[in-house]
C-alpha cells in the first residue's frame, strides 16, 4: 500500500534547539492515528512541518501516490492538496449560523459574492445538511455559531474542514475542554471519519486515545520513540519513564 503521507528524516532547528530530530512518520488513507508525548516532544512542530508553516533543515515530506514534496508547496497549495488541520480552540465565524458557516467552507474557487450566491442552491444546501449531520449539528443548523457549547463549536470547526474534502486531517486535542459525552460522540465522529480519509489525533488524555482504538505514535525529544497499540506502548519502559511516569 502506498502511503498518504510520508515524512522521512526530518530535523528543524530553533535557535540552537533541535526540535525535531530525524523524525520519520507514515500514515496510510483510511487511517486513524493518536500521536502522543509530553510537553516539548515536537507534537506541534510535526504538525506545522506537514501544514508546511515550518520549513525543515534536512529529510523529506512526500504525499499521494505520485509522492510529490509538500515542502515545495506554500501553506495555501498543501491546504488545496488535502492536508486540513483543526487547531485546539475552535475558530468558527460566531455571528454567523452554522449553515453559514459551512456554507463559507464549502470547497469550490469563488469569493465572497459568489458565496452568497452558492448559498441558494440545491446541491450547496444539500451538502451543507450532510455535513451537519455527520458531525451531530442537524437540527442547529440556523443557530448562531457562538451560541453552540464549546463541544459543538469543535464540530462544527470539524464540519468546515470537511467541507474543503481534505484527505488527511490533523486534529489537536480534540478532548480538551468537553463533557463526557461530547468527548464520547467526538470518539464515535473521529472513528467514521477515519474509514474514508486519514486523520491524526494529538492528545493528552489518555482515556481519549484509549476510546479511539487505533495505532499510536509516541513521540519524544522530536523523534518517534514507540509505536504500536496504546498497550505495546504504555508498557515500553522508555515511554513509561519519558512520559507516563511524569507527574
Amino acid at each position: 500500500m502506498t502511503a498518504l503521507l510520508e515524512v522521512s528524516g526530518v530535523c528543524v532547528t530553533f535557535d540552537g534547539f533541535r526540535a525535531i530530530n530525524n523524525l520519520s512518520f507514515t500514515i496510510n488513507e483510511a487511517e486513524l492515528r493518536a500521536v502522543i508525548g509530553p510537553n516539548g516532544a515536537g507534537k506541534t512542530t510535526f504538525m506545522d512541518i506537514v501544514t508546511g508553516k515550518t520549513r525543515p533543515d534536512e529529510g523529506s515530506v512526500t504525499w499521494g501516490e505520485r509522492a510529490v514534496s509538500l515542502l515545495k508547496m506554500s501553506e495555501a497549495a498543501i491546504a488545496r492538496a488535502g492536508v486540513g488541520r483543526k487547531f485546539q480552540r475552535p475558530t468558527v465565524f460566531e455571528d454567523q449560523t452554522v449553515g453559514e458557516n459551512l456554507i463559507l467552507a464549502l470547497k469550490s474557487r469563488r469569493g465572497p459574492l459568489s458565496a452568497l450566491k452558492f448559498r441558494a442552491t440545491g446541491a450547496g444546501r444539500t451538502r451543507v445538511a450532510e455535513l451537519a449531520r455527520e458531525v451531530g449539528l442537524a437540527d442547529q443548523l440556523g443557530r448562531k455559531a457562538g451560541e453552540l457549547s464549546h463541544g459543538q463549536k469543535q464540530w462544527l470547526e470539524i464540519a468546515m474542514l470537511l467541507a474543503q474534502e481534505p484527505r488527511l486531517l490533523l486534529v489537536d486535542e480534540p478532548a480538551a475542554g468537553m463533557t463526557l459525552a461530547e468527548r464520547e460522540r467526538t470518539t464515535r465522529m473521529l472513528v467514521e471519519i477515519a474509514k474514508t480519509r486519514a486523520v491524526v489525533v494529538v492528545e493528552h488524555d489518555m482515556d481519549f486515545v484509549r476510546r479511539l482504538n487505533c495505532k499510536v505514535t509516541v513521540l519524544h525529544e522530536g523523534a518517534v520513540l514507540a509505536e504500536g497499540s496504546l498497550d505495546h506502548v504504555t508498557a515500553n519502559p522508555q515511554v513509561i519513564e519519558v512520559y507516563l511516569g511524569r507527574g
